[in-house]
């Protein structure tokens, strides 16, 4: 590309967004052409951004008209609570949230701010990098994916996870946790069970979004496990998540647990911070938690758009 949005909404929404979008759906359906069956679209963007926010929810609506029925799973990196990158970041979130709700069927929120915790907390990396971000990203990506890539004994599709996460169409938002997040020091010497995976998933440290699920209520939850996992374990470890009530679900619905495995173990990137494990489990969680993150977004546009502040 020749220019940026400038971290400006309209600019990658309207004005340069609208010179390129063309030329973007025609490279896409290229791709789409050679697909011997199209599943759906993944989309990577942030909130913050002129681009991601613009651009990103031009291209939503566009491909909505033009592949109508195909899912489309998003990740985006949501505003963090202290750390920002622009000073806009609120305006551009709200404008692009409208796009999110009517467009995309399931939505993957990542703060940096945790992100940069875990880091430092998990794999004790001073100053974090986003190269240090993006690889803790791909392993979520990968987890999400592997059922599509490798045979497992509980295949998950893409239109899978919208069917077992999302109880209503708006309400498309899971949380996403990744366990184990060690550094090969530490992975050096001990090996974690399926019982140990499964409960860090339920704290707080190794989520990508900051909120506390223990003050919220779970409405579905999918755990997709990877490498050397049985299902014996895995019910064994649901089990006893069940019997300590650590969790809650909505009065509504029960059950709540939705189980992939996959026995392609999880790879790392040789010489990266992350350490080569056997198994590891990414799960997705659909908790009424995830409005603090809204609320607090909310609170900041209220804040900037009260005093009119950068509105032209």
């Amino acid at each position: 590309g020749k220019e940026d949005a400038a971290n400006n909404y309209a600019r990658g929404h309207y004005t340069i967004g609208k010179e390129i979008v063309d030329l973007v759906l025609d490279r896409i359906r290229k791709l789409a052409d050679q697909c011997t069956g199209l599943q759906g679209f993944m989309i990577f963007h942030s909130f913050g951004g002129g681009t991601g926010s613009g651009f990103a929810s031009l291209l939503m609506e566009r491909l909505s008209v033009d592949y109508g029925k195909k899912s489309k799973l998003e990740f985006a990196v949501y505003p963090a609570p202290q750390i920002s990158t622009a000073v806009v970041e609120p305006y551009n979130s709200i404008l692009t949230c409208h796009t999110t709700l009517e467009h995309a069927d399931c939505a993957f929120l990542m703060d940096n701010e945790d992100m940069y915790d875990i880091c430092r907390r998990n794999l004790d990396i001073e100053r974090p990098t986003y190269t240090n971000l993006n690889r803790l990203v791909a392993q979520v990506v990968s987890s999400v994916t592997a059922s599509l890539r490798f045979d497992g004994a509980l295949n998950v599709d893409l239109t899978e996870f919208q069917t077992n996460l999302v109880p209503y169409p708006r309400i498309h938002f899971p949380l996403v946790t990744y366990a184990p997040i060690i550094s090969a020091e530490k992975a050096y010497h001990e090996q974690l069970s399926v019982a140990e995976i499964t409960n860090s998933c339920f704290e707080p440290s190794s989520q990508m979004v900051k909120c506390d699920p223990r003050h919220g209520k779970y409405m579905a939850c999918c755990m997709l496990y990877r490498g050397d996992v049985v299902p014996k374990d895995v019910n064994a470890s649901i089990a006893t998540i069940k019997t300590k009530r650590i969790i809650q679900f909505v009065d509504w619905c029960p059950t709540g647990f939705k189980v992939g495995i996959n026995y392609q173990p999880p790879t790392v990137v040789p010489g990266g911070d992350l350490a080569k494990v056997q198994r590891s489990v990414c799960m997705l969680s659909n908790t009424t938690a995830i409005a603090e993150a809204w609320a607090r977004l909310d609170h900041k546009f209220d804040l900037m758009y009260a005093k009119r502040a950068f509105v032209h």
